[in-house]
């Protein structure tokens, strides 16, 4: 048997190939795609080798490369020692672009750090959740690392420059955060509407570098949390100046040549801070609060009584000597 995968064998070139399809191993599952989301941004900068030499881009993509990460399939194999997975589970991953790939059986534990990759682990899919929208597990999870790396307020004001996918997210996101404003800031029309339809409450047709006038109206002196999401380099200088003074710019989009990204004079002169966010570092998870109970060996207080000197107490240094008693001056002879 074999299966059909999608690979890059270099800049611009792709290939759609027919490999033996591969059995799972103890600890591991077979899972056969039924929806893959492709994400644009990444996978057009990695098809058209839009990044830097020694980047981590550079790193990453080494030919034959195998795009996608953002995959929702069913189970159709299982290895030595899997029990809690079955034939026919759905389960939504990071798997590539193509119809069978293999995941290990291991679960992430709620809270945990795990590094989802292509060949990591697998997710249950909860009934009432379409395949289709399973695959959006991935872009969920990179947009909640920005959103929680930005620690919103209650009533933030928020600009979300670029509304591609990670944009319509941030938008819902920073609403569902209690955001009391969200300025959509792009030139394509139908995103424009999906923002609005997301929770925006004002969409500009426009480009960051001619935003700054209609934002500043908005909002008086900027907004508490600019995103910046196009992962072009270009636009980091002209979104700073859309952030208020002491506010933040979150980088949720990865440019590949960072090195052309620019600062501006508004983080030293406004003390704008600029926060990165990569699907690689969650931040981190605080564990649950503890329920508060009356523990059994925990007296109340006593009630408090006004404090008495003790005279066994000690000062810690000597008594200072007595001031001198005032001498009276007496005017100077002529």
């Amino acid at each position: 048997m074999t299966r059909t995968t999608l690979i890059f064998t270099g800049k611009e070139q792709l290939e759609l190939i027919s490999e033996p399809l591969p059995s799972p191993g103890p600890g591991q599952i077979l899972v056969q795609t039924t929806k893959s989301l492709i994400s644009t941004g990444t996978e057009g900068i990695v098809f058209s080798r839009n990044f830097a030499p020694g980047t981590h881009w550079d790193d990453w993509v080494k030919y034959p490369f195998r795009p996608g990460y953002l995959n929702a399939g069913k189970v159709v194999a299982i290895g030595e020692g899997v029990s809690h997975w079955k034939p026919g589970d759905r389960v939504a991953s990071r798997g590539p672009h193509s119809s069978h790939h293999l995941l290990s059986a291991s679960t992430p534990e709620p809270g945990g750090q795990t590094e989802f990759t292509p060949t990591s682990v697998g997710i249950p899919i909860p009934d009432g959740v379409s395949d289709e929208q399973a695959t959006w597990m991935g872009f969920g999870k990179i947009v909640q690392d920005g959103v929680r790396a930005a620690e919103h307020v209650m009533g933030d004001t928020v600009v979300v420059v670029g509304l591609g996918l990670l944009g319509q997210l941030v938008v819902q996101y920073a609403r569902l955060l209690g955001a009391s404003q969200v300025i959509a800031i792009d030139n394509a029309p139908l995103r424009l509407e999906l923002a609005a339809s997301h929770g925006a409450t004002l969409t500009l047709n426009s480009t960051a570098a001619d935003a700054l006038a209609a934002v500043r109206a908005a909002t008086g002196d900027g907004a508490d949390v600019v995103y910046d999401v196009t992962g072009h380099p270009s636009v980091l200088a002209t979104a700073l100046p859309l952030a208020r003074k002491h506010g933040k710019l979150l980088l949720l989009g990865d440019a590949g040549t960072p090195s052309l990204q620019t600062l501006t004079p508004d983080v030293v002169t406004r003390g704008v801070r600029i926060i990165g966010a990569h699907d690689m570092h969650p931040p981190p998870v605080p564990q649950p609060l503890r329920p508060l109970v009356r523990r059994p060996d925990v007296r109340p207080l006593p009630h408090l009584r006004p404090a008495q000197p003790n005279p066994r107490l000690r000062p810690h240094h000597p008594p200072l000597p007595p001031l001198p008693r005032p001498r009276r001056l007496e005017p100077p002879h002529p």
